[in-house]
């Protein structure tokens, strides 16, 4: 995201986020992803560092999952026969 400005508007964050505008409303309005309002009709930006935090966020929280709940597949986890 080098070129990227430093706010973004929530169709911009949808876009990388390949999601759509509602998501994105619905993750700021529940404070999952930090944004301001600005100028007299409350336009929403997220700053683009923000951002990056949210996804590094989810990451970290995508790794917890998958440590805590092991892919189960034929009766085995992890390489392991579960029988």
């Amino acid at each position: 995201m080098a070129d990227t400005p430093r706010f973004l508007t929530l169709a911009d964050v949808a876009e990388i986020l390949n999601t759509s505008g509602a998501q994105v409303y619905a993750l700021v309005r529940r404070g999952e992803l930090p944004a301001i309002k600005i100028g007299g009709r409350g336009q929403w930006r997220v700053e683009a560092s923000q951002l990056e935090s949210y996804i590094e966020r989810m990451y970290d929280q995508t790794r917890t999952f998958v440590k805590e709940h092991p892919f189960v597949e034929d009766g085995e986890v992890a390489g392991e026969r579960l029988d």
